[in-house]
């Protein structure tokens, strides 16, 4: 029996067979090496977080010295609310401005805008040059002086060497200062735009502007420069330049197919308005912030 195992052993076994021993069972601390390990890595990921965040708030060659914007959040958003207590009239005006505009203003500002160039022109030159007077009284109400001796100086320039406005003369001079009126003087004084407002023919307003248009208008009835602002005269001074700015004007009622269309306007129309108060209180207002507000208008 001995020889026949020696015989089948020998007969079997490669030359090189070698037994292997399975290693030591060592839970506890395979355990605590693998836990350093996953540390070891969590650490070196913050490490190159940390880094690459680095890089990014650093400026780059073109932009030494900038600081990186802060992304903004839904918190810095304007709020889309517009103090509109008035707003069922307010929508009956607005419905009634533009059934006008598209039955009157429309057909008579599309036929005004085929007359010549200079003409048209002429006739805005004169409208402005009228404004300055309205202007000249607020400048020197809000305290701006230097603007309003150049707004004087315009209106002298304009009616006699432009003859009578119709020729901007003072551009060529470098007098150039924008259009102001009562309403950007209770602005300057720091009064609130107020309730939303929607004037019939007129459009989108504020209660400020309201009362502002009517000062304006008050103070060119009561100055009544060369009597054009009495009588049957005013009737068609008003009429033309209504159809002059309603031709300049490229906004049409209902063409953007939004069912908010009301509610943009009256917002973005709000807001300019408290963007435009801001600048007007900041320490150097830029010269474009004061619109143009025409004469009995």
């Amino acid at each position: 029996m001995v020889a026949v195992a020696a015989f089948i052993l020998d007969g079997c076994a490669a030359p090189g067979f070698v037994i292997h021993r399975m290693p030591a069972e060592t839970p506890a601390a395979d355990n605590a090496e693998a836990l350093e390990r996953q540390q070891a890595l969590a650490k070196e990921k913050q490490q190159a977080d940390q880094e690459q965040a680095q890089k990014e708030r650093e400026p780059t060659d073109g932009e030494s010295g900038a600081q990186v914007p802060v992304p903004l959040t839904p918190a810095d958003a304007p709020s889309m609310k517009t103090y509109d207590p008035w707003e069922r009239l307010n929508r009956i005006n607005y419905r009634f401005n533009a059934g006008f505009d598209e039955a009157v203003f429309l057909p008579v500002s599309n036929a005004y805008r085929r007359l010549p160039g200079p003409i048209r022109t002429a006739a805005h030159n004169f409208f402005d040059n009228l404004s300055e007077v309205d202007s000249v009284i607020n400048y020197t109400l809000q305290g701006r002086l230097g603007r309003g001796v150049r707004s004087l100086g315009r209106f002298v320039v304009n009616s006699t060497l432009g003859i009578g406005g119709l020729f901007d003369v003072a551009a060529h001079l470098r007098l150039a200062d924008p259009l102001t009126g009562f309403g950007i003087t209770l602005a300057r004084w720091g009064m609130h735009p107020g309730p939303y407002l929607v004037i019939p023919l007129l459009g989108p307003a504020t209660l400020r502007d309201g009362i502002g248009r009517l000062a304006d208008y008050g103070v060119c009835y009561g100055i009544n420069l060369a009597d054009l602002y009495r009588g049957y005269q005013s009737w068609a001074l008003g009429t033309l330049n209504a159809v002059n700015q309603r031709a300049g004007n490229d906004f049409r009622y209902y063409s953007s197919g939004s069912p908010f269309e009301y509610e943009t306007i009256r917002f973005l129309y709000v807001h300019r308005e408290l963007i435009e108060d801001e600048a007007l209180h900041a320490r150097t207002p830029p010269r474009a912030r004061d619109r143009a507000t025409p004469a009995g208008q």
